[in-house]
């Protein structure tokens, strides 16, 4: 039984593929190996059969090394053969997978930093700094309504945690979210809620205390920082201790929970409760703003400290053992992380141990919004509006503004231009607007506001300028009639008509050095028009009337502005000085003129040296524009303007102080 042979082959026609192929491709167009089959041949085959088939695998045992020959010679004259086989031979190299990128998430909310000095500056499209400062901080508050819940807060705040996760993952960062509206007992909960030891309905029932929508404000962002493993804080104060600190006080407290959730004594939370109590008319009008029992309330003060205290020790206890990487973002109230005086307020709480630089605060969809004043500490560093909610440029300060208006009765068509296109512009505060309205109770002061733009603007500024006015003069005329009679003895009486001339000059002149240097608010400036002499109030307005005045909303007065206030208000006192004098001068030659004429013996025996003209006006001039220009421009800005401000409840003090200082100033000035 003779053995034969098969050759099976397929594509046989050598057609080989582009070269742009992959290498998997042009294997897979290439002939297939040629197998031979050695097998027996069937005993029950004829021996025709038998010998046609052997003939045929005869022939192609023949074919075989001529058909591998042309092949080959094929295969190393093709133009990518050679690289073909180097991509057959070689190693395939391992291959990397891809790194996952994280899709940004969009936050459809306007931006504001609040930091900025005057009204919050919107931040434009590149929000990438706003990010880049959130990423720096170990900290990031979020501060949501709290009076009256919005449900958008909780929309911006899931855009947030997500944004964040996504940069935390990329610079593979941990990420916890601690939420106040969870007391602190139920952090076991919401670790087996996390764990999927327990679904959202079974952490629903413990806290039935909440309002009925709050739970399904609150259960996307759970859900997803379970699904995305962001570790979920509970931060808030128990239900037991702080209806106990509303109802009784700390005192109410048992010895082991006064240590466990009152700040100890000499901590410095103590000092919070008068800071607290205390609060000025317009803090306690801020919408966000939760006390139980009023804002006056030592109790309410209490439980507030109460609550601060436990949210930051949780807090600081979260960031320890996030190591030095970690960021941990707080979901509570706005009242709660507002930036404001030395020892209240939960990021001032823990500034001894974090920085206030690693913590960021973010109001969310605030209504009121502070216009910041130079030295003035910022609530907030950003401002977040939901897309839902309007608000443009000329929002600031509105709900606020219509509250005001509305408690003095008054109508904007009502009031003067100035303060209407101030309004237009965003520029007028609540306080400027309640200080014009408390100006109008008095029927004189109201008089001048209404009816002299430079009354107004000073007294916007000033609310005590007439005060300081009414002491310049008092001590100049004071002085002027005390020297008046020291220099014309037994002659005052007869003289008198010359007194009286150097005491309305002296009146003047020292109501002008009043004036000029005073702080003025000023709105018109920034709506003018744009011919001669409206750009010649621009540029004037362009700079303070005073250099030491604090910055206004929308102006930012450099030393270069500051230094020309100085130039400005010289050249404006040296031409009062200047003016008054040759008019002085000169109504004094007209008075001897007129008694050489009344009585020629009288006038003879005078024998008064006249002064030149001319001469005494440009010295006295100077002397105002150098002298008297320097020194009221630290009286007015700084002793009167930034330091009285500290006292501006104290009346009487800041008027004491303002007379000792301005007579001291006449002394001096006499000196010179």
């Amino acid at each position: 039984m003779m053995p034969h042979i098969h050759i099976i082959t397929s594509n046989s026609n050598l057609i080989l593929p582009p070269p742009h192929l992959s290498i998997s491709s042009r294997l897979r167009s290439l002939p297939r190996h040629v197998t031979l089959s050695l097998h027996a041949p069937n005993q029950r085959d004829g021996a025709r059969g038998c010998s046609s088939e052997y003939s045929v695998a005869r022939r192609a045992v023949l074919l075989t090394p001529f058909l591998a020959a042309v092949g080959s010679s094929l295969l190393q004259q093709s133009p990518y053969s050679q690289s073909m086989a180097e991509e057959i031979l070689s190693p395939s190299p391992s291959v990397t997978p891809p790194k996952v990128v994280q899709e940004e998430v969009v936050v459809s909310a306007r931006i504001y930093d609040a930091t900025a000095i005057g009204e919050p500056l919107a931040v434009g499209k590149d929000k990438s700094k706003v990010w880049e400062k959130l990423m720096n901080a170990r900290i990031v508050y979020l501060g949501e309504a709290e009076q009256v819940p919005i449900r958008e807060d909780k929309e911006l705040e899931l855009e947030i945690v997500m944004n964040l996760k996504n940069r935390c993952v990329e610079s593979e960062r941990s990420l916890s979210l601690a939420i106040e509206a969870f007391p602190s007992d139920l952090q076991n909960l919401l670790n087996q809620f996390m764990d999927k030891r327990i679904d959202g309905e079974k952490l629903k029932s413990y806290v039935s205390h909440w309002p009925a929508q709050r739970w399904q404000e609150y259960e996307p962002i759970l859900n997803y920082c379970r699904d995305n493993k962001v570790r979920l804080v509970a931060c808030g104060t128990p239900l037991k201790i702080l209806r106990t600190v509303q109802a009784e006080g700390i005192r109410g407290l048992s010895k082991a929970e006064r240590k466990k959730y009152a700040p100890p004594a000499g901590s410095g939370f103590i000092s919070g409760f008068s800071s607290i109590s205390r609060r000025s008319s317009m803090d306690n009008h801020f919408p966000t703003q939760s006390i139980p029992f009023g804002p006056s309330s030592y109790l309410s003060a209490q439980a507030r400290v109460v609550e601060e205290y436990v949210m930051s020790q949780i807090i600081l206890k979260e960031v320890e053992d996030g190591g030095g990487t970690g960021l941990l973002a707080v979901v509570t109230g706005a009242n709660h992380v507002q930036f404001g005086s030395r020892g209240t307020g939960v990021p001032a709480r823990i500034s001894k141990k974090i920085q206030k630089k690693n913590q960021v605060a973010i109001l969310l969809n605030p209504e009121r919004q502070y216009i910041r004043r130079e030295g003035d500490v910022p609530v907030a560093d950003f401002l977040l509006y939901s897309a839902a909610r309007p608000c443009s440029r000329n929002c600031f300060d509105r709900a606020e503004i219509a509250r005001v208006m509305n408690a003095a009765g008054r109508q904007r068509d009502a009031l003067p231009q100035d303060l209407q296109k101030g309004l237009d512009l965003g520029l007028v505060s609540p306080e400027v607007l309640q200080n014009f309205f408390d100006l109008e109770q008095y029927p004189l002061i109201s008089e001048l506001t209404h009816r002299f733009q430079g009354f107004r603007e000073r007294l916007l500024a000033d609310p005590k300028f007439l005060h300081r006015l009414a002491i310049e003069e008092a001590i100049s005329i004071t002085t002027t009639l005390l020297a008046q009679y020291e220099r014309r003895k037994e002659n005052f009486f007869e003289e008198l008509d010359y007194v009286i001339t150097d005491t309305v000059r002296g009146t003047v002149v020292d109501f002008f050095t009043v004036w000029l240097p005073a702080p003025t608010i000023s709105f018109l400036s920034y709506a003018d028009g744009a011919d001669n002499m409206d750009a010649l109030k621009g540029l004037l307005g362009s700079i303070p009337d005073n250099a030491f005045q604090k910055n206004l909303a929308g102006k930012d007065w450099n030393l270069g502005h500051r230094l020309a206030s100085v130039l400005v208000g010289g050249v404006k006192l040296a031409s009062v000085g200047f003016i008054s004098s040759i008019g002085a001068v000169a109504a004094s030659n007209i008075l001897y003129a007129i008694r050489k004429i009344l009585n020629p013996k009288l006038a003879s025996n005078q024998q008064i040296k006249r002064s030149p003209i001319l001469k005494t006006a440009l010295v006295y001039g100077g002397f105002l524009g150098i002298s008297a220009n320097l020194r009221y421009q630290i009286i007015a800005g700084i002793v009167e303007h930034r330091v009285s401000d500290e006292f501006s409840s104290q009346t009487f003090l800041v008027n004491m102080l303002s007379f000792i200082v301005r007579t001291v100033n006449s002394y001096w000035g006499t000196q010179v």
